[in-house]
């Protein structure tokens, strides 16, 4: 396209909700983020814009067509930012699961429509609602506007056989694509290229980036390609999450279901919503399982053991499969805003060189990053706010203008 895209809109579809941000590619400034909930059932809106105002109300959403006109409406008229939807340049929408068939971002039509369709097996509540939001915003926008898709587990996808493959029947793996897949990829690009850039642009690097919030995932960058990380098929491996249990001993699901004569759905249901933080001490809140520490609940102080402990393992095992390590990157709301944890876990890591400045770390949490290892540190460690919607907007910029 000749034109310069300006304005980017950037959409998060859910079964029952519409998360959106418009961003100004001009400078890459937020102009209004906002999320539209319970869409189907009984709607509400709420979000803010650029100039400090703030809404929040309820309306009557009965799909996701609703939904994107609301946002219309948002935009232009009632909280105006803009003055109508021809400002907005494309479209870009993040999707979770690409499977094996898309491996970069790409512009929409009826062949990728297809395609993410074909992969709803993998991730059936996601993709599904990916595909009615990005049919919703042709129905609002017109095929006019270009749109872009953005795959979570893309950056994943470099990763070698031996690190996506599971030990199974191999023709499981054939027949059904069982496999690796990884995710919060987009997050782990941002922050491992920010990092790369930070490292000075080497040829050569070896780094573990760790996205740390209700989900949480940890990934091992070489020279900026993902070599392995911790998620699989689905976000339920790796590491201890908010309601999620991370890597189990498998033959717990069976034991588990013959006891408490649970259904494949329930227990999926159990491993996936009642465990992790959530399961072990009744809540999934990072910030109160904090505070329940400090007051020396021991299910609390457990849960800030048990995951040091994961993080700790990860980050060396991941090292050790790399040959090395040159940085590791804390992100995400946890990584970002728990100077504790990152404080914990780089002490044991100091067998591998690793020195932090506690100072530093203290200082940075809601919204300061930068770097918290001291001078003689071997392993250089970053705090680095992650933004997965600029990455969605970059990629749908570089992809529309370049048609």
């Amino acid at each position: 396209m000749e034109a310069i895209l300006l304005k980017i809109l950037v959409i998060n579809a859910g079964s029952s909700s519409l998360k959106y941000q418009l961003i100004d590619m001009d400078g890459e400034k937020l102009i209004a983020k906002g999320v539209c909930e319970r869409i189907g059932i009984d709607g509400k809106i709420s979000g803010n814009t650029f100039d400090g105002r703030e809404f929040k109300y309820s309306v009557e959403l009965k799909n996701h067509t609703a939904a994107f006109l609301e946002v219309e409406k948002v935009l232009t008229s009632t909280y105006k930012v803009i003055d109508d939807l021809s400002e907005i340049s494309a479209v870009g929408h993040r999707i979770v699961q690409g499977g094996s068939l898309f491996k970069e971002s790409v512009l929409v039509d009826e062949d990728v429509i297809a395609g993410i369709e074909s992969l709803c097996d993998l991730a059936p509540l996601h993709n599904a609602a990916h595909i009615q939001g990005i049919r919703a915003c042709r129905e609002v926008f017109g095929e006019d506007v270009p749109e872009v898709v953005v795959f979570d587990n893309a950056f994943h996808s470099t990763m070698p056989p031996e690190a996506f493959l599971f030990p199974l029947p191999y023709e499981y793996y054939e027949k059904y694509k069982v496999r690796r897949y990884g995710f919060h990829g987009t997050s782990h690009r941002f922050v491992s290229k920010k990092c790369i850039d930070l490292l000075g642009n080497p040829e050569h690097s070896k780094i573990v980036t760790c996205h740390l919030g209700n989900g949480s995932s940890i990934s091992a960058v070489v020279d900026g390609k993902c070599f392995d990380t911790t998620m699989g098929v689905t976000p339920l491996e790796g590491i201890m999450m908010g309601t999620r249990c991370g890597s189990i001993d498998p033959a717990i699901v069976p034991i588990i279901m013959k006891k408490e004569s649970l259904t494949p759905d329930e227990m999926d249901t159990v491993m996936n919503k009642k465990s992790g933080m959530l399961g072990l001490c009744g809540t999934s809140d990072n910030r109160t399982i904090e505070s329940r520490a400090k007051e020396g609940d021991e299910r609390a102080k457990l849960i800030e053991s048990m995951l040091c402990h994961q993080l700790t393992k990860y980050i060396g095992g991941f090292a050790a499969a790399m040959g090395g390590l040159d940085a590791i990157v804390f992100t995400g709301g946890i990584g970002e805003n728990n100077p504790q944890y990152r404080d914990r876990v780089c002490d044991q890591l100091k067998f591998m060189g690793v020195e932090i400045n506690y100072e530093i770390n203290d200082r940075l949490k809601r919204g300061p990053e930068g770097e918290i290892s001291t001078p003689n540190s071997k392993v250089k460690v970053y705090v680095i706010c992650t933004n997965e919607e600029l990455m969605i907007a970059r990629d749908t910029k570089e992809i529309v203008e370049a048609l």
